[in-house]
């Protein structure tokens, strides 16, 4: 398995507003992604903060997803907000 946690900064209201106006659609469409077990982008204390907790089945699921964001609305909308990730490959 293959985990991404981490967190969304955003530096403007205008960048946070683009993750609030995308981030339900982006969370439908990578849950529905084969090899996706888990996906979340929630809020935290910080208004200008979003915690991220991805997990997909393997590598290159995670990779296609990553191929299939960087060519979305989603990241379009929310190229600019920085991306404080880390990826873990939760092998046993």
């Amino acid at each position: 398995m293959i985990r991404l946690r981490g967190h969304m900064i955003c530096t403007t209201a205008d960048e946070c507003a683009a993750v609030l106006a995308h981030v339900a659609e982006h969370t439908r469409l990578s849950r529905a992604e084969p090899g996706c077990l888990s996906f979340e982008v929630t809020p935290t204390d910080d208004p200008m903060m979003f915690e991220v907790m991805e997990t997909f089945r393997s590598r290159d699921d995670f990779n296609a997803h990553q191929t299939r964001t960087r060519a979305s609305r989603w990241f379009e909308a929310t190229r600019n907000v920085l991306r404080d990730f880390r990826v873990e490959d939760l092998r046993n």
